[in-house]
């Protein structure tokens, strides 16, 4: 028998779970995020954690368990889940204790998933080595972890970090925390659908809408699979995401004076095109680019499982 530490992710459409040992992972399993609003806040997202809980220490030996919960949106330091845009059923929830409901013998640490991801790269992965930086998630939002000074930058709530919510045109398309034109609504995963929907319907993507058979049928996922494919009306189309995301680096460096970006989330897997786009415009938008240290823009090393390995480093750390 041995100590077992458990990192989980949540996410807009998927709750993922791992097992970390020795800062190596050993095991992983998913479902799907529950989205039921028929029930009190948070009871489906906290049987999903739950069931990837079980399913995994199930498969390992342990007498010591400890788990680390991330999750999508403006955690509070007491650990509840205050606000979550994009998981509006989960909005309000204390995870944690609601967990300790089906188990009291767990213990279980909630933070922001991107705070989490943020503490894995820094710790083991794409910004090792660096004092200030900062994670970007684009999933289905886009969810930011700032380090600085080697610690994580968490604000008077424990709010900080909700970058995707920086509003980048004021007229924009509404968001679901209620604002119009934030960012991730330009360059996360969601937004690639809708700039992908609005290139096809403004006749700008005709081999992508014959494939698809109508504009309104092209998915974000159609757009990056065919730039990739070297399509250059969807190269055009991720051109434009990659604009979008370097405004938004460009205003975060303004302000944070940050020079190392690390790209996390399912949409960091089109990295291949949307980095090098940002980079280049990155230091046309950026203020005085000529007068700063090199600013970098990385794919981050453990992809869609970051969040879940910081997760679990901070669950061990804090809970013992």
């Amino acid at each position: 028998m041995s100590s077992l530490t458990l990192g989980v992710d949540v996410g807009g459409t998927k709750v993922l779970g791992i097992v970390l040992r020795d800062g190596v992972v050993v095991d992983s399993h998913r479902v799907a995020t529950p989205h039921d609003d028929q029930r009190p806040a948070g009871d489906a997202t906290t049987e999903a954690v739950y069931a990837v809980i079980n399913e995994l220490r199930a498969r390992h030996d342990h007498d010591d368990l400890v788990v680390g919960v991330g999750l999508p949106g403006m955690m509070s330091r007491e650990g509840v889940l205050a606000f979550a845009p994009n998981l509006p059923t989960a909005s309000g929830a204390d995870v944690a204790t609601a967990l300790a409901a089906y188990d009291p013998q767990l213990r279980v640490l909630c933070e922001n998933d991107a705070d989490c991801a943020a503490v894995a790269e820094h710790r083991l992965g794409a910004g090792r080595g660096y004092d200030d930086m900062i994670m970007i998630t684009l999933g289905t939002g886009i969810g930011g972890g700032i380090i600085s000074q080697g610690e994580l930058l968490r604000g008077r709530s424990g709010f900080a970090g909700e970058v995707g919510h920086m509003v980048v045109d004021a007229a924009g398309p509404r968001c679901p925390c209620g604002s119009r034109g934030c960012w991730e609504r330009f360059a996360s995963g969601g937004g690639v659908g809708r700039l992908a929907r609005e290139a096809a319907s403004a006749g700008r993507l005709p081999l992508l809408v014959a494939q698809c058979g109508d504009a309104e049928s092209v998915r974000g996922e159609d757009v990056t699979r065919a730039a990739a494919a070297g399509v250059e009306e969807a190269i055009a189309v991720m051109d434009e995401v990659g604009w979008w995301l370097a405004l938004g680096l460009a205003n975060l460096t303004a302000i944070l004076d940050t020079g190392h970006f690390v790209i996390g989330g399912g949409l960091s897997e089109a990295s291949q095109l949307l980095l090098p786009s940002a980079q280049r415009h990155l230091e046309s938008l950026v203020e005085g680019s000529s007068a700063r240290p090199p600013i970098t823009v990385v794919k981050s090393q453990f992809g869609e499982i970051s969040g879940a390995i910081g997760a679990a480093l901070l669950a061990r750390e804090r809970l013992g």
